[in-house]
């Protein structure tokens, strides 16, 4: 903390939303009321989140008594599970006790779940100082992360002997978890809870005014909107009526991905300007609202899912519109989702793309082909339903550990 705070200091000086952030962090869950015998949920991000709705409906639905809270790392995180309206939703301070403490104290935790990543020393250690059992669902340990823990496994086994179970959603996972020195009874596979993620209903459902067909360019990284821009506008020329969607990953980046619209000259509409999608008659949709992209993806005809061209971004989650009937278009790059990715190419639901120079060329054939476009995205949801069931396997584990 005194190497970091002088940088922490100057950041926040120039950064109204990184001050926002720290107060956030700082407060932990401060506003949330007295608990006891707390299921503390931990997401990281965005599609954390999402996994962690999912989790916590059927916790519910199950009959679970205990009260939960929801903890986020990211201030995107943060803002879709209190859009979702998510139990005692509060940010993860500072991976320090000083922090940390106040939280233990407030929410009196009986357990905590981890989803898929997130490991923090000091968290893991205040749990096993209190005798707070934990247990990580849905686990993923990429490659990199094996390189990256392989060069400290006295450190890493340190913070892994504070898990109870390791829960991971593949035998690759697996297997890397166990190279890295973890006991072989404390790790089982129980499957991929994002296959299950689909099953929930689409809230927000909207009709468009359009007979056309609609691309959704969806979790959309930087250097890939241009050449999406490229593809949309050859394509629309050749399909009259052709809507495009697009939807950053990140919010905070919709501003640079107008600035990119307007180079080309074309007209484009922010969906935070409409009421609703029904008297809409536009032909480009930016996307600047969180906890939509599921409902767009619905009424999509085909379906991209970006983060694939650069091993940096690793993927995202391509589970979603394949879970929809949606044909699935993706990058090369799909280390975070590399089971997903394996699965919907062999059963023919998704197309793995080697550069986006092969991105006008599928979408081409797919809009001109409704056979073609009707048989991939039949194998994509096939793919989804019969892998999914992972939910009830981690449910069972939560409640038994």
């Amino acid at each position: 903390m005194l190497l970091a705070s002088p940088f922490i200091f100057l950041r926040a000086l120039v950064s109204p939303s990184f001050r926002n952030q720290i107060k956030e962090r700082m407060a932990g869950a401060r506003s949330l009321p007295e608990l006891k015998g707390t299921l503390w949920v931990h997401a990281s991000s965005i599609g954390e989140v999402r996994l962690a709705k999912t989790l916590i409906a059927g916790l519910l639905k199950d009959g679970e008594s205990r009260p939960i809270a929801l903890s986020t790392f990211t201030p995107t995180g943060y803002a879709l599970a209190k859009e979702e309206n998510l139990p005692n939703v509060f940010r993860l301070p500072l991976d320090f006790s000083i922090w940390l403490n106040p939280v233990f104290e407030k929410i009196q935790p009986s357990k905590l779940v981890l989803i898929e990543a997130e490991l923090w020393p000091c968290l893991l250690g205040q749990c096993k100082s209190r005798n707070v059992p934990v247990v990580q669902v849905n686990g993923r340990v990429s490659e990199k992360s094996v390189q990256r823990y392989g060069k400290f496994p006295p450190f890493f086994l340190w913070m892994a002997k504070s898990i109870k179970q390791f829960s991971m959603r593949s035998q690759t996972d697996a297997d890397r978890l166990l190279q890295l020195g973890v006991a072989k009874d404390k790790v089982v596979v129980t499957g991929n809870i994002k296959f299950d993620v689909t099953s929930i209903q689409i809230e927000d459902q909207q009709e468009w005014k359009t007979d056309g067909m609609i691309l959704v360019f969806g979790s959309t990284r930087p250097g890939e909107e241009g050449p999406i821009m490229e593809a949309l506008l050859k394509l629309q020329k050749e399909f009259p009526g052709l809507i495009g969607v697009i939807a950053p990953r990140h919010m905070e980046r919709c501003r640079e991905v107008e600035d990119l619209i307007r180079e080309f000259k074309v007209e484009y509409t922010l969906l935070s300007q409409l009421n609703d999608l029904s008297n809409w008659t536009g032909t480009l949709l930016l996307v600047d609202k969180l906890g939509k992209l599921n409902s767009l993806y619905s009424k999509a005809t085909v379906a991209y899912v970006g983060g694939g061209f650069n091993p940096r971004f690793g993927g995202h989650n391509i589970l979603e519109p394949a879970g929809l009937g949606k044909p699935v278009l993706f990058g090369h790059y799909m280390n975070n989702f590399e089971e997903e990715a394996k699965l919907l190419t062999q059963s023919g639901g998704g197309i793995q793309m080697q550069s986006e120079e092969e991105l006008y060329p599928h979408l081409h054939r797919l809009l001109k082909d409704s056979t073609e476009r009707q048989k991939l995205g039949q194998s994509a949801e096939k793919t989804v339903k019969a892998n999914s069931g992972a939910l009830r396997q981690n449910i069972e584990l939560i409640r038994s550990t």
